[in-house]
C-alpha cells in the first residue's frame, strides 16, 4: 500500500514540476526579446531556425514564412532575420 501512495506523490510531483515551465512562456517582454536576439549574430540563421531558439528561451515563437510571430501576453512582435546586418534579426511591434 505505501508503494502505490508514493508512486501517486511521485506522479503528482512530476505533473507539477513540468507545468511549471509552461506557465512562464508568455512572461517575456519587449526588452528580453530584443535582449535576446541581440546576444550574438548568425548571417545563415532563417525564420525556422530563429523561431527555433526563440522558443528555447522561453519565447511563444512561431515561424511564418520569412518572418517569425512572437506572442508576448497580446501583443504579436514581426522578426525577420537580417543575414549580415547586426543582431539575428529585426523586431516590429
Amino acid at each position: 500500500m505505501a508503494r502505490k501512495e508514493l508512486s501517486a506523490i511521485c506522479l503528482v510531483s512530476l505533473v507539477i514540476m513540468l507545468s511549471v515551465p509552461a506557465l512562464g512562456e508568455s512572461n517575456g517582454s519587449i526588452y528580453d526579446l530584443k535582449s535576446t536576439v541581440s546576444a550574438f549574430e548568425d548571417a545563415r540563421m532563417n525564420a525556422e531556425d530563429l523561431a527555433f531558439y526563440l522558443a528555447t528561451h522561453n519565447f511563444d515563437a512561431k515561424p511564418k514564412g520569412g518572418h517569425v510571430e512572437v506572442n508576448l501576453g497580446g501583443s504579436i512582435c514581426k522578426l525577420t532575420p537580417n543575414g549580415a546586418a547586426p543582431g539575428l534579426c529585426s523586431v516590429e511591434i
